[in-house]
């Protein structure tokens, strides 16, 4: 028996994962191949990862799995037939949302990193599934957009970031009548400071991508290693939070937390703090949401409090990590300057990866981007939501590569 949208079936759930080849992905399929009497893989995608692709597909036997072009589908389709695995393969931006909106597909998994993944985790959304949200920028491209189709398709979404998840097990369940309804003062969103929180600040414009993504608490894919250590990721999760609970920039605070334990508190009126706690494995939020109102077990490790001894709480340092600054002022600015950051942010932090930009420069490159799409007057057309959207996402990553061409130009 499973529970189907808080309604109880007696067949597994039929489980999408957009982004399967990534750590969110695999973490997903670790958990659900524990359960196969709750969950059945229906499909799974993959960017350009085809070796790893078919071996999933050889483990776990889904519908369909979709790769980024016909090129790549025609390989892998003729690999999956040689070895007697019935998997369809599909391709391109239609596959994706075919996949994500499929009538017999009740769970989708969205983690595909960056814009890519806004148009199927938006059908997803549409098509009222139970959407497991681990692609932040979805939010922050289009947040109205994004809340609203929840609202008319009466999808159920449930946040994977171990924050965003955090501060959903700590509200209460009737939060969307308002924070200040049910008593909530503010959300205290943590963040680990990444590898770099006590680096003196003359080494950072030397920092590698390799120093970068060895991240001291969590282990994650490249790009996000490099939003966390330069704090743009829990930029992106400020502006995420703010979706998620119809918060006010001002009801959202960072506070550093190293250990990783804590995931994210609420605190109410009354002076209570609830916190969510636990060992820094992604594991943990995926099974919640994935049985949410309900718990599932994996093989998690016990919280040995004693043994940690002490955890530790301190600021930010906004002169080490302007992200945050950033953030705020996209979010204040509103309209399309969130959809801006996030491209602008993408398009430095993969310069970055690519030996193409200085780490510092990240924060410069989209604080000169928010900058010119404002006086340019960046903003979202009228028509269809999301290809504005993704119109704002195309012009956003033109100014960010102007801005890294200026900065090769007087190195």
């Amino acid at each position: 028996m499973a529970c189907r949208l808080g309604r109880v079936v007696s067949r597994p759930l039929q489980i999408t994962i957009l982004g399967a080849t990534g750590s969110i992905g695999l973490s997903t399929l670790d958990v659900v191949a524990r359960h196969p009497d709750r969950y059945d893989v229906f499909a799974l995608t993959g960017f350009s990862r085809l070796a790893e692709l078919r071996a999933l597909c050889l483990k776990h036997r889904p519908r369909y799995a979709v790769v980024s072009d016909q090129a790549q589908a025609r390989i892998l389709q003729d690999q999956l037939h040689a070895d007697g695995v019935s998997t369809r393969v599909l391709d391109g931006e239609g596959g994706l949302s075919e996949v994500a909106a499929h009538p017999e597909v009740d769970v989708v998994m969205a983690a595909i990193v960056g814009a890519a993944g806004l148009k199927p985790t938006l059908a997803a959304v549409q098509s009222g599934k139970r959407v497991l949200l681990a692609n932040k920028e979805a939010l922050v491209m289009s947040g109205a957009l994004f809340m609203q189709a929840l609202r008319d398709s009466g999808a159920v979404l449930l946040p994977i970031d171990s924050e965003h998840n955090a501060i959903f097990q700590c509200l209460p369940t009737d939060y969307s009548q308002g924070l200040g309804t049910v008593g909530v003062r503010r959300i205290l969103l943590t963040a680990s400071g990444g590898p770099f929180r006590e680096m003196a600040p003359d080494l950072l414009s030397d920092v590698t991508p390799e120093q970068a993504c060895a991240h001291p608490n969590w282990s994650m894919g490249r790009k996000i290693s490099v939003d966390s250590a330069s704090m743009m990721n829990k930029g992106l999760e400020l502006i995420e939070a703010c979706w998620l609970f119809d918060a006010r920039p001002h009801q959202v605070e960072v506070v550093i937390h190293p250990q990783s334990v804590i995931h994210s508190m609420v605190d109410y009126v009354d002076g209570s703090v609830l916190a969510q706690l636990g060992n820094p494995d992604m594991r943990t939020p995926i099974a919640c949401a994935l049985a949410w109102p309900e718990r599932v077990a994996w093989p998690a490790p016990r919280l040995e409090l004693a043994a940690l001894g002490r955890l530790t709480f301190e600021a930010p340092d906004l002169d080490r990590f302007p992200a945050l600054a950033l953030a705020r002022t996209a979010l204040k600015a509103g309209g399309a300057m969130p959809a801006v950051f996030n491209a602008a942010n993408e398009v430095a932090a993969l310069a970055f990866l690519d030996r193409k930009l200085g780490f510092l420069n990240i924060a410069a490159v989209v604080a000169d981007t928010l900058e010119r799409a404002t006086k340019s007057g960046i903003a979202f057309g009228s028509g269809d939501a999301c290809g504005a959207a993704l119109e704002v996402d195309v012009e956003a990553r033109g100014l960010a590569r102007s801005a890294i061409a200026r900065l090769a130009d007087a190195a």
